[in-house]
C-alpha cells in the first residue's frame, strides 16, 4: 500500500509550548513513512483577503487582473494544490476567544473558491475536495468542545464539509486552564487511539 501524504496545518501563535502543535506532531508522527506537508501560518503568515481577491470572477481574464490580484490567486492555487495532494489534513485548532485563530481564517478564505473547491449547483453547494481524510487537535484554556460557546470546532466542521471534506476527527484538549494534566493525558489517549 502506498504511504499517505498529510498536509499538516499549524496556526497556533505560540511557537514553543503550544498544545495544538504537540498534539499536531504527535499525530503526524503515527503516519510513519508519510509524505509530509507543512504550511505553518503563523511562522509565515497568509494575507488578509482584500477587494482585489474577492471581486475576481471565476471567467476573469489573465489580462484584466492587477500584479496583486495574480499574487492572490498564485498563492490561493498553491494553498489548494496542497490540499489536492494530500489524503489526510492534520489541522492544529487553538481556540482564540471562542473561535478560530485570524492565521487560520486567511487560510480558509483563501482556499474556499467557487468553482475550484465548491461549486453552486441547482441542488445546492456540492464540495468539490471528497475523499480526504481531516484529523483536528483542538486546544483550548476554557471552551469546552462541543458547548455553547464553542464557536470553533462547529465552524471548522462545517467549512471543510462546505468543500467536501467529511470525514473528520476531533481530538480535544479543551479546558487546558481547569486541569492542564489530565487534559493533556485524554488528548494523547485520543491521539493513541487515532488509526494510522
Amino acid at each position: 500500500m502506498t504511504s499517505p501524504t498529510l498536509l499538516k496545518i499549524d496556526s497556533s501563535a505560540r511557537l514553543t509550548d503550544s498544545v495544538s502543535r504537540e498534539l499536531t506532531n504527535a499525530i503526524v508522527d503515527k503516519f510513519n513513512g508519510a509524505t509530509v506537508i507543512t504550511r505553518d501560518l503563523a511562522r509565515e503568515p497568509l494575507p488578509q483577503v482584500d477587494e482585489g481577491f474577492v471581486t475576481i470572477t471565476k471567467g476573469s481574464a489573465p489580462e484584466t487582473l492587477s500584479q496583486g490580484q495574480r499574487d492572490m490567486i498564485a498563492l490561493s492555487d498553491t494553498l489548494v494544490a496542497e490540499l489536492k495532494a494530500a489524503d489526510v489534513i492534520v489541522i492544529g485548532l487553538p481556540v482564540y476567544n471562542f473561535g478560530l485563530p485570524a492565521a487560520l481564517k486567511a487560510w480558509i478564505d483563501l482556499i474556499a473558491r467557487a468553482g475550484v473547491t465548491f461549486n453552486y449547483t441547482q441542488d445546492g453547494p456540492v464540495g468539490l475536495l471528497t475523499g480526504k481524510r481531516v484529523i483536528i487537535a483542538m486546544a483550548s484554556g476554557g471552551t469546552e468542545a462541543g458547548s455553547a460557546i464553542d464557536y470553533a470546532t462547529p465552524y471548522l466542521r462545517h467549512v471543510l464539509g462546505f468543500m467536501g471534506m467529511t470525514d473528520i476527527e476531533l481530538i480535544r484538549a479543551d479546558k487546558l486552564a481547569f486541569d492542564a494534566a489530565g487534559t493533556m493525558a485524554s488528548a494523547q489517549e485520543q491521539v493513541a487511539r487515532i488509526a494510522a
